[in-house]
């Protein structure tokens, strides 16, 4: 009988996202095992049950996700996971917690390709703000745009102390720098885009974190971006299926939710699909969604 493909769903929350299960559904896994309440010291046993109960050939059909809601924590369980293995005895693994890597992974790809499209060269040099900044998307987003050479801030509505700490631990256990910048409120949301060249809007579904009368604010403005799809827009004048469009009052372009949204789902199937796919077992981060939706996002 043929061994079917097994894909163990590692959580710290209470309950694995359904979002995660439907993909990973889609991407070929038949048998979706979801485990909740996984602290870091369990990860290692649950790691090791998976790996040793199966052929090295029944291995090459095991995978492990790692999700909850915690950017770093999922880093760090999926190092833990790694460290687990026992070669021959080994599988491929992938983090991807709140959809949060693959979703920033598709922002900082699609501000980066619409920059170059631009003649702006890319993100390097360029000052780019976080507006939710400390949230699992904007923390990520943050390192990306960092590794790809932008100076970052990473803005919180409840004040430059929240932020300068997200921005430090972040960059600390990622190996970047990140600054901190307050979005408390009006008169600092404005002040903290007046000199950037990209803002990012990673902030709760439903709240407009840049209204068109901040934007006046911000006139080195070159791309918006919002993953937000829940009425308000995240930043006013950026549509959902926005790609490349002018925004209004501004000499920006705008990439909208479902724009960036089309390529973080095929980001996320793609880096699914590789773990049954690969020769040899592969551990997948955020580095690796952010190659992974540049690579997409060459071929468009």
């Amino acid at each position: 009988m043929e061994r079917p493909y097994i894909l163990h769903m590692f959580t710290p929350g209470r309950q694995m996202s359904p979002f995660d299960v439907n993909m990973a559904a889609d991407a070929g896994y038949q048998v979706l095992a979801p485990y909740t309440d996984v602290t870091l010291d369990a990860v290692r046993g649950l790691t090791q049950d998976a790996i040793f109960s199966r052929s090295p050939k029944g291995l090459a059909r095991t995978a492990i996700f790692i999700g909850g809601r915690d950017a770093v924590l999922a880093a760090d369980m999926l190092e833990r996971a790694q460290q687990a293995m026992v070669p021959p005895f080994t599988v491929s693994l992938m983090a991807d917690p709140s959809g949060s890597y693959t979703t920033a992974a598709a922002m900082v790809a699609a501000v980066e390709a619409e920059l170059v499209a631009m003649g702006a060269g890319g993100l390097t040099g360029q000052r780019v703000v976080v507006l939710g900044g400390t949230g699992p998307v904007g923390r990520i987003a943050g390192v990306m745009a960092a590794m790809a050479g932008a100076n970052v801030a990473l803005s919180s509505r409840n004040g430059i102390d929240v932020a300068e700490e997200a921005a430090q631990q972040t960059g600390q256990r990622f190996g970047v720098t990140l600054h901190g910048i307050s979005g408390g409120d009006r008169d600092a949301v404005r002040r903290s885009i007046a000199d950037a060249d990209v803002i990012l809007a990673t902030a709760a579904a439903g709240v407009q974190v840049v209204s068109a009368e901040d934007l006046t604010a911000a006139t080195r403005l070159k791309v918006a971006a919002d993953v937000n799809a829940v009425p308000p827009e995240g930043i006013a004048g950026v549509g959902v299926m926005d790609k490349g469009t002018p925004v209004p009052g501004t000499q920006a372009r705008g990439l909208g939710a479902l724009a960036i949204g089309n390529v973080k789902y095929q980001t996320q199937q793609r880096l699914l699909r590789s773990m049954n796919e690969s020769a040899e077992p592969v551990v997948l981060g955020f580095a690796e969604a952010f190659e992974a939706a540049r690579a997409l996002l060459r071929q468009a």
